[in-house]
């Protein structure tokens, strides 16, 4: 069964008379008759009742009717698709994120994106960061945005700063340090912490924070795989957290405070080469322009 055979079929229906039809279709009247003999055959199916002076549907032709028109449609929209490839390219880019919290600081940055690549399709996926860096270093994510990572082995993968961050503690409502201006750490002595878990990577500047964790019992100390973690605990009052500012929820389910004297956190994006890639150009120009939103 191909198209043609539908084609032929549907024009014979429509005007009941193969020669209007050959002539509708550009075609000799013996061609329509042979696909339409060819079509019958492959169904097993009488689909026109003819006569010298008639032409009828059969009861089979009627049903096959709303079939023929379908496949049709659906191989004429097909076609049209790709009609104009170099007006309708599709443009991929891939896109990681750390944790569900950065997808929303890619809002203005693909607005942008958008009014520069048309035909942009971007493809967003959450995972860990080794994960992440894996798929970019193999090639199947264009950029990774995310925290500085303490650096390892020597890889292609590139780093570049677009902002940066500070560190703050999150607080519950009405817990003792909510209203003040800073804390300190050893403000933070007495506190139970609820925190990242330990084993995933974690962003360069919370390394600062590892003697707090290590002269804490485990009972002081709530270990979370998400940020959406970190917040419902630290809401729910099980402990105070220590975060990048850029994750601390904006409304006032939590206060953030600054911590003193501590180390800001660098966020950025990971990637391979700009090298005739000029979406992820763009990603980053557009990045580095919105910084100060971070």
């Amino acid at each position: 069964m191909n198209t043609f055979q539908l084609t032929c079929f549907i024009a014979v229906a429509e005007v009941l008379n193969f020669a209007r039809a050959a002539e509708h279709l550009h075609v000799t009247q013996p061609a329509v008759t042979q696909q339409i003999h060819s079509l019958e055959k492959e169904l097993n199916t009488v689909l026109f009742k003819r006569t010298t002076r008639t032409v009828k549907l059969t009861p089979e032709g009627m049903a096959f009717l709303n079939d023929a028109r379908h496949i049709v449609a659906l191989s004429e929209r097909a076609k049209r698709r790709f009609e104009e490839p170099h007006g309708r390219e599709i443009q991929l880019l891939s896109l990681g994120c750390y944790n569900d919290a950065q997808l929303f600081w890619l809002a203005p940055v693909l607005r942008r994106l958008r009014e520069a690549f048309p035909n942009l399709h971007p493809r967003l996926q959450v995972a860990p960061a080794p994960y992440l860096l894996r798929l970019l270093e193999d090639g199947d994510v264009d950029a990774v945005l995310g925290f500085r990572m303490p650096g390892g082995k020597k890889t292609k993968v590139q780093y570049k700063k677009v902002g940066r961050t500070p560190l703050v503690c999150l607080c519950p409502p009405g817990h003792p340090l909510t209203g003040s201006v800073s804390v300190s750490i050893e403000d933070l002595q007495g506190e139970k912490l609820v925190l990242f878990d330990p084993t995933k990577p974690q962003a360069e500047a919370m390394r600062q924070f590892g003697q707090q964790i290590g002269e804490r019992t485990p009972a002081d100390l709530y270990f979370c795989e998400s940020t959406e973690a970190i917040i419902t605990l630290v809401q729910v009052g099980f402990g105070v957290a220590i975060l990048p500012g850029m994750l601390a929820p904006s409304d006032n389910s939590c206060a953030a405070i600054p911590i003193k004297d501590a180390e800001e956190v660098s966020f950025g994006v990971y990637y391979k080469s700009v090298q005739g890639r000029a979406m992820v150009k763009a990603l980053i120009q557009a990045l580095q322009e919105d910084q100060l939103k971070y």
